[in-house]
């Protein structure tokens, strides 16, 4: 093998827009479809809309238009508006941008002056509008380029800032917003910023009572043990209450940032609890006992925070106050002096927070003994080998830097799980091969995910037992025929993870894959098909009599065909809970008794699906 060179012509200069687009990753994370939350667009509208935020954070403009039409992204803000002269390096110059100058933005969120100018570097539509007392300053780019610099001119518009941008379908393919996680957005954004109101494609988000509508609008109220316990003060917020289901939920924010992968605050914030709670009802309870079933969320704001990536997920370690305590001890000391406080004043609500921890205390003495048989269960069913076809990255990556590229395929039956095993990148696709049918686990307890060898199982490959935060693989897709067998195994797999891990669920990370119904070609083109609809346009594309091939299962997808679907192009169908959805009630009418509303729902859907069918059939036989 020739010795590869190492000389002065492998050193390369980039400039700011080669080197984002050469590595964007770096800049915006994750860039798939949108299919997740976390998927790169939404990160750019983040990042113009943090502008926006800090504009008001310091007391410029009230209220922030957001528009999506046709993938094209407009957001007009009515703070002080870029100084005219800086507005094109503000764009497009790195490390160019007002957050520098600590006197003119206080504890914003935006602090390296990269984050627009991601933007701008990764649409191949970009436009700038900056409007200051009467007068406005526009420029146009494409993929960083300066392509049109207007001149200043005369306008009766109001001060702000106004941005559009088309992200680049070249590095985001196929790409398309999901408006239920653009919403989720914004009402983080409204419910860290009181008074601000945001406009999105004609619906307005604002809220009174922040973190506490957050929780308010994230839970289900009958379903609450006690009322949100909502605490407050300079730089800080926190709320929190206890409900019915398995699991913690946590919403955690620094400076209007939503960190979701938590950080120094979250882990104060989990750890005072605990302490708190300890002291006050003089007993060592276990800290599992105390956070089980608790949903929370604390709000921080420290100037210049240090976060562990440009996507600012997650807040580091490395954050303290300027010539003051240390966040940790910040944190700690409000929720000991406040949550104290307010249950000494608050009887009834401190007896029904303890009858909650004394459950799961109960529940987790209840369960120690099946889990310790489950465990040498799994160990002895050897589950490597008799389930789960791994992913490398397990093995390589030490350090956990790749874990949010890994997907596992959770499919049934021997044929189907073959097809997927050959066809997927072993680096960060692993499969779990289900036997047969799974029981429909509503209603019944957590014993069940432990006597049941297939919950048992699938729980220890996905690594969930003790906590959802152990997630072994970022995105779990449910992979199954797309015939009535197969949606019924969907079904139940769903309900098996909104009955006993609905934070896996509420933080994105249920799939549903999406396979082509048929293929039709002729002699030289292939088209796949995703529906009916889709299979008739297809005919009518090709013309003649081309060759149509009904894909009854996933196992009759030869290997090399679903190489394509499983790939870059794969088309992942999020499980999307709304917010304050009672998952109880949603298990409840899906998988409980039949009842007449369910019957007429599905009569309802099939005649919905029957119509749109036949006038597609009408429009195609018409042209």
């Amino acid at each position: 093998m020739a010795e590869i060179q190492y000389t002065e012509e492998n050193i390369r200069s980039l400039d700011w827009k080669e080197h984002i687009r050469l590595r964007p990753g770096m800049y915006i994370g994750k860039l798939s479809d949108g299919s997740a939350p976390d998927d790169g667009i939404y990160v750019l509208l983040k990042e113009i809309i943090d502008n926006s935020i800090d504009e008001f954070v310091m007391g410029h403009g009230k209220q922030i238009d957001i528009e999506i039409k046709e993938k094209t992204v407009t957001v007009r803000d009515y703070g002080r508006g870029i100084p005219l002269g800086a507005v094109i390096d503000c764009v497009s110059k790195i490390n160019t941008g007002g957050k520098y100058d600590s006197r003119a933005f206080q504890k914003s969120v935006g602090l390296n002056g990269v984050g627009t100018k991601a933007v701008n570097a990764l649409s191949s539509y970009f436009k700038v509008e900056s409007i200051r007392d009467g007068q406005k300053k526009a420029a146009e780019f494409n993929k960083g380029e300066l392509v049109k610099d207007y001149k200043i001119e005369k306008t009766d518009e109001k001060n702000g800032t106004k941005m559009q941008f088309f992200a680049d379908n070249t590095i985001f393919k196929n790409f398309h917003y999901v408006s239920e996680f653009v919403e989720e957005q914004l009402w983080n954004y409204a419910y860290l910023n009181a008074g601000l109101t945001l406009n999105f494609n004609g619906q307005k988000y604002i809220s009174k009572d922040g973190l506490k509508d957050l929780l308010a609008k994230k839970t289900n109220e009958s379903e609450l043990r006690y009322p949100i316990i909502h605490l407050s003060d300079t730089d800080i917020e926190i709320a929190l209450t206890h409900n019915n289901q398995y699991g913690e939920e946590y919403y955690a924010f620094v400076n209007g940032q939503y960190t979701t992968q938590g950080g120094t605050h979250l882990a104060a914030f989990k750890e005072a609890i605990v302490k708190t709670l300890r002291e006050f009802y003089k007993k060592q309870f276990e800290a599992s006992d105390i956070r089980q079933a608790i949903v929370g969320a604390v709000s921080v704001r420290v100037q210049e925070p240090v976060f562990e990536s440009q996507t600012k997920t997650k807040l580091g370690s490395q954050n303290m106050w300027i010539d003051g305590p240390s966040l940790k001890s910040f944190v700690n000391d409000f929720i000991k002096d406040k949550l104290d406080g307010f249950l000494h004043k608050n009887p009834t609500v401190a007896d029904a927070l303890l009858k909650r921890i004394q459950q799961s205390e109960r529940e987790r003495k209840d369960l120690s003994g099946i889990r310790k048989l489950a465990n040498e269960r799994a160990k002895a069913a050897n589950l490597h080998n008799k389930k789960l076809r791994d992913c490398r990255v397990h093995y390589t990556d030490e350090k956990h830097e790749s874990r949010a590229e890994t997907t596992l395929f959770i499919t049934e039956g021997d044929s189907a799980s073959g097809s997927i095993t050959k066809a997927r990148n072993p680096q960060t696709q692993a499969v779990f091969s289900l036997r047969g049918k799974p029981l429909n686990c509503y209603g019944l307890t957590k014993k069940i995910v432990y006597q049941n060898e297939e919950f048992n199982l699938l729980q220890h490959a996905l690594d969930i037992e003790e906590d959802v935060d152990n997630l072994r693989y970022n995105n779990v897709v449910i992979a199954t025929d797309a015939d009535v067998d197969g949606m019924h195994i969907r079904l139940l797999l769903m309900t098996f993870f909104l009955q006993f891990f609905p934070d896996l669920v509420k933080k994105g990370h249920l799939y549903v894959l999406n396979t082509p119904l048929f293929r039709v070609r002729d002699k030289k083109e292939t088209i796949y098909c995703y529906s009916e609809q889709e299979r008739l346009k297809a005919i009518a594309k090709l013309k003649g009599k081309p060759e149509i091939t009904r894909f009854k299962g996933l196992g009759e997808i030869s290997p090399n065909e679903f190489e394509a679907f499983i790939g870059n192009d794969m088309r992942l169908e999020p499980v999307v809970l709304k917010s304050n959805q009672s998952i109880e009630q949603l298990l409840e009418y899906y998988m409980g008794k039949n009842t007449p509303d369910r019957q007429n729902f599905i009569i309802n859907n099939l005649k919905v699906e029957k119509d749109e069918i036949e006038e597609e059939l009408e429009f195609e036989a018409a042209k």
